[in-house]
């Protein structure tokens, strides 16, 4: 066969080349090109598919506390990185510890020169300072420090290796069968390796066996030198009846999260890995609970919320008492957090002093309502330690409702709120609760 296209010296000799070759051989070694380059293609796939991007994997499971029964699992066992979710078995080992008498709250523990090399987030002690143990709860719980982390290793376990091998074997013992600890703190680590389920039992366990404790993971801050730390658990302040537990994030994790909430003596326990965000794994994770809440709800009735109460006295977070109390139009969205026409916020009493803010004034209750809860949720960390008041009063023109958020320290702090929220298109005043305003 010839033909009649133009072809340099190359092409020519390439053509004749394949030309003095049977077809069928031709064939064949086109067949084992492409089937060595799909081979090579598969390799390569294999090879750049590290533990890292295996791990990095969205997995969630949400339970009910009391009776262990699954609401929600999306691959509850696939193995993932814990990241700082670690430090819930580094401190349920603290509390064991606690409870056998082997530390006390007020044991002094020594930091390394290896703690004080860990990478941030951490507390930043020097080599030879002590902490005690009760404020290495309190870093661990809130600032989530890495430093801290190895300074309570160290004094459980001798070396951080040795203590890695204390929690792993903690784990086999109360049910976690997937679960490798290689740290105490949750830093990268290959070997370290857990599971949504297994994290759901280490919640479980440690409120179980160690409950007197667990009130330290509703702790919003920790003060600490001169500096002040926040929780990293964002739902504390923004999802009614979150009372813990712990956040984590690496890179090879993305950001993850259990949290337990408790509304009207129902417990729920979720777990979110993987997250995208600190914010779109926070939303997930109520979006979660949310519709757990709507399965479990009876007789067309909200779980009526109630506010929880912080050690001063305040009612936190202000938004959560906006919630819904009950169901009494069935073509009314169903949401919780939405606000339903039958609430009344004026229910809870009014300060009868001290400063606060107010977000407007209206002639219709809901609107005030309305208002409360746009501001809270706007600025949840200002207002987080403030109470929520609709106050309902009569002037010439008839009824206003008054929407307000009570409980500031003094004038100044007021006005720092209202700037925050200004800075955010919120309209805002500050007052003084205990007079006209």
């Amino acid at each position: 066969m010839r033909f009649k296209t133009r072809l340099g010296p190359k092409a020519m000799a390439t053509v004749s080349t394949d030309q003095s070759r049977p077809m069928w051989q031709s064939q064949g070694l086109r067949i084992c090109y492409a089937l060595s380059v799909l081979m090579l293609m598969i390799i390569a796939a294999v090879v750049l598919t590290t533990p890292a991007a295996m791990a990095r994997t969205y997995t969630a499971m949400v339970i009910d506390a009391e009776t262990g029964d699954v609401l929600h699992e999306y691959r509850p066992d696939h193995k993932v990185y814990p990241a700082s979710l670690t430090k819930i078995m580094t401190l349920y080992m603290l509390f064991d510890a606690l409870e056998s008498g082997k530390v006390s709250l007020s044991s002094r523990m020594n930091v390394s020169k290896r703690a004080w090399g860990q990478a941030p987030s951490k507390l930043g002690l020097q080599p030879g300072e002590t902490i005690s143990v009760k404020d290495a709860i309190l870093a661990l719980v809130t600032k989530s420090a890495n430093d801290i982390a190895v300074v309570v290793a160290e004094h459980l376990g001798g070396t951080e290796i040795k203590f890695a091998q204390m929690m792993t074997a903690k784990a086999r013992q109360i049910g976690m069968k997937n679960t490798t600890f290689r740290n105490a703190s949750g830093l990268p680590n290959r070997g370290q390796l857990t599971t949504a389920r297994d994290m759901i039992r280490l919640a479980v366990s440690l409120r179980k066996d160690y409950g007197n404790y667990y009130h330290y993971f509703s702790t919003q801050k920790f003060s600490y030198g001169k500096r002040t730390y926040g929780n990293h658990n964002n739902l504390l302040a923004s999802y009614y009846g979150t009372d813990g537990i712990k956040t984590g994030y690496i890179n090879a994790s993305g950001f993850n999260l259990v949290a337990s909430v408790n509304r009207n003596g129902h417990r729920l326990i979720g777990v979110v890995f993987g997250g995208r965000t600190a914010r779109s794994r926070d939303d997930q994770m109520k979006k979660l609970l949310d519709q757990a809440y709507l399965d479990l709800k009876k007789g067309g009735e909200i779980i009526a919320p109630r506010p929880r109460i912080s050690p001063d006295g305040k009612i936190l977070p202000a938004d959560t008492q906006l919630l819904m109390a009950k169901q009494n139009n069935a073509n009314e969205a169903e949401q919780p957090g939405r606000i339903d026409t039958e609430t009344v916020v004026a229910r809870l009493s009014p300060e009868t002093g001290g400063w606060g803010i107010q977000v407007g004034a209206f002639s219709d209750q809901r609107r005030a309502q309305e208002a409360v809860l746009t501001a809270a949720r706007t600025a949840p960390d200002v207002l987080r330690l403030t109470r929520a008041a609709v106050e309902q009063q009569t002037n010439g023109s008839g009824i206003v409702y008054r929407a307000r958020l009570l409980g500031f320290g003094g004038e100044q702090e007021a006005r720092s709120a209202c700037a925050a929220l200004r800075k955010e298109k919120v309209a805002c005043i500050p007052v003084n609760a205990g007079g006209a305003g």
